[in-house]
Protein backbone atom coordinates (compact mmCIF):
# COMPACT_ATOMS: atom_id res chain seq x y z
CA UNK A 1 0.00 0.00 0.00
CA UNK A 2 1.09 3.50 -0.89
CA UNK A 3 0.25 6.20 1.80
CA UNK A 4 -0.46 9.47 -0.22
CA UNK A 5 1.16 12.85 1.14
CA UNK A 6 -0.64 15.65 1.98
CA UNK A 7 0.66 18.89 -0.01
CA UNK A 8 -0.83 21.85 0.48
CA UNK A 9 -0.50 25.16 -1.75
CA UNK A 10 -0.11 27.36 1.02
CA UNK A 11 2.72 28.99 1.92
CA UNK A 12 2.61 28.34 5.69
CA UNK A 13 0.81 25.50 5.78
CA UNK A 14 2.29 22.29 7.74
CA UNK A 15 2.14 19.96 5.21
CA UNK A 16 3.91 22.30 3.02
CA UNK A 17 7.32 22.06 5.21
CA UNK A 18 10.13 21.81 2.53
CA UNK A 19 9.55 25.08 0.65
CA UNK A 20 10.09 28.54 2.15
CA UNK A 21 7.26 31.21 1.77
CA UNK A 22 6.81 33.35 -1.17
CA UNK A 23 7.01 36.81 0.34
CA UNK A 24 7.08 39.52 -2.48
CA UNK A 25 7.88 42.74 -0.61
CA UNK A 26 8.05 45.82 -2.91
CA UNK A 27 11.19 47.67 -2.26
CA UNK A 28 10.47 51.35 -1.17
CA UNK A 29 12.21 53.74 -3.53
CA UNK A 30 14.96 55.91 -1.58
CA UNK A 31 13.87 59.69 -1.51
CA UNK A 32 16.74 62.46 -0.82
CA UNK A 33 17.96 63.83 1.61
CA UNK A 34 16.68 67.72 2.47
CA UNK A 35 19.69 69.59 3.47
CA UNK A 36 17.83 72.63 4.31
CA UNK A 37 20.64 73.99 6.69
CA UNK A 38 23.75 76.19 6.04
CA UNK A 39 27.04 75.41 7.70
CA UNK A 40 27.23 78.47 10.22
CA UNK A 41 30.12 79.36 11.92
CA UNK A 42 30.82 78.15 15.62
CA UNK A 43 29.15 80.84 17.79
CA UNK A 44 31.28 81.93 20.48
CA UNK A 45 30.48 82.48 24.14
CA UNK A 46 29.41 85.27 25.16
CA UNK A 47 32.21 85.24 28.59
CA UNK A 48 34.96 84.85 25.44
CA UNK A 49 36.38 88.23 24.59
CA UNK A 50 39.42 89.04 23.55
CA UNK A 51 41.80 89.38 26.30
CA UNK A 52 39.76 86.92 28.29
CA UNK A 53 42.35 84.53 30.63
CA UNK A 54 41.32 80.91 30.07
CA UNK A 55 41.99 77.68 31.65
CA UNK A 56 43.09 74.95 29.09
CA UNK A 57 41.27 71.91 30.45
CA UNK A 58 43.04 69.20 27.95
CA UNK A 59 45.85 68.37 25.82
CA UNK A 60 49.69 69.45 26.90
CA UNK A 61 48.74 72.59 28.57
CA UNK A 62 46.25 71.07 30.81
CA UNK A 63 45.52 73.43 33.67
CA UNK A 64 47.40 76.46 32.63
CA UNK A 65 46.01 79.86 32.16
CA UNK A 66 46.54 81.27 28.85
CA UNK A 67 44.76 84.37 27.20
CA UNK A 68 42.45 84.41 24.24
CA UNK A 69 43.17 86.41 21.03
CA UNK A 70 40.64 85.52 18.43
CA UNK A 71 38.29 83.09 16.80
CA UNK A 72 39.65 81.39 14.00
CA UNK A 73 37.25 80.68 10.58
CA UNK A 74 36.72 77.04 11.43
CA UNK A 75 35.82 77.99 15.01
CA UNK A 76 38.89 77.13 16.77
CA UNK A 77 40.04 79.68 19.16
CA UNK A 78 43.83 81.50 19.40
CA UNK A 79 45.01 81.26 22.34
CA UNK A 80 48.68 82.38 23.85
CA UNK A 81 50.72 81.56 26.73
CA UNK A 82 52.11 84.21 26.24
CA UNK A 83 55.49 82.00 25.65
CA UNK A 84 57.56 83.93 27.15
CA UNK A 85 55.14 83.72 30.82
CA UNK A 86 54.20 80.02 31.25
CA UNK A 87 55.38 78.21 27.94
CA UNK A 88 52.03 78.12 26.32
CA UNK A 89 52.83 79.26 22.22
CA UNK A 90 50.44 80.53 19.96
CA UNK A 91 47.90 77.65 19.53
CA UNK A 92 44.34 76.50 18.61
CA UNK A 93 41.69 75.39 20.88
CA UNK A 94 38.26 73.80 20.64
CA UNK A 95 36.01 76.31 23.03
CA UNK A 96 35.02 73.40 24.61
CA UNK A 97 38.01 72.73 26.24
CA UNK A 98 38.40 75.88 28.01
CA UNK A 99 36.66 77.80 30.71
CA UNK A 100 36.76 81.59 30.89
CA UNK A 101 37.59 83.29 33.57
CA UNK A 102 36.53 87.02 34.80
CA UNK A 103 40.03 88.21 34.43
CA UNK A 104 40.85 90.57 31.67
CA UNK A 105 44.16 90.96 29.91
CA UNK A 106 44.40 94.63 27.60
CA UNK A 107 45.34 93.92 23.91
CA UNK A 108 45.35 97.52 22.62
CA UNK A 109 48.59 97.05 21.20
CA UNK A 110 48.85 93.79 20.09
CA UNK A 111 48.47 92.88 15.86
CA UNK A 112 47.65 89.84 15.08
CA UNK A 113 47.03 90.10 10.71
CA UNK A 114 45.70 87.53 8.53
CA UNK A 115 49.10 85.95 9.74
CA UNK A 116 47.96 83.14 12.39
CA UNK A 117 44.78 81.43 10.07
CA UNK A 118 43.93 77.35 9.90
CA UNK A 119 46.62 77.13 7.32
CA UNK A 120 49.28 78.97 9.53
CA UNK A 121 48.51 75.55 11.77
CA UNK A 122 48.57 72.90 9.48
CA UNK A 123 51.07 70.40 9.08
CA UNK A 124 53.11 70.10 6.32
CA UNK A 125 53.46 67.20 4.49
Amino acid sequence: REQKVKVSKKPGSRFNKGKAPNFSRKKKPRHKLHRNFRISPTKLRTTITPGTVLIVLSGQFKGRRVVFLKQLPSGLLLVTGPYKLNGVPIRRINQSFVIATSTKVDLGQVTLGDKFDDKYFKKQK
